[in-house]
């Protein structure tokens, strides 16, 4: 899987976090939920930390498994 790349997050003054990906908004993380997010990305690889925490971790292999022959046929969840 590929790394995750084109995140990025600001800090606020009022301790809140907004997480961009690719300049859109992704989330806002408030109070303790901000604060444990800001440790996990100084300690670790921060754009792992923020695919993570937005979600966006998945994006990569869907496209492709949509159209594999096995996934062809039957019943689609989306249409």
């Amino acid at each position: 899987m590929a790394r995750p790349q084109g995140f990025s997050y600001e800090e606020r003054r009022d301790g809140s976090v907004v997480l961009t990906h690719r300049g859109r908004a992704a989330g806002v993380l408030r109070g303790a939920r901000a604060a444990k997010f800001l440790a996990e990305a100084e300690s670790g690889d921060a754009q792992l930390v923020m695919a993570r925490w937005t979600g966006a971790y998945r994006f990569g292999n869907e496209r492709r498994a949509r159209n594999h022959p096995r996934n062809q046929g039957g019943r689609t969840l989306r249409s």
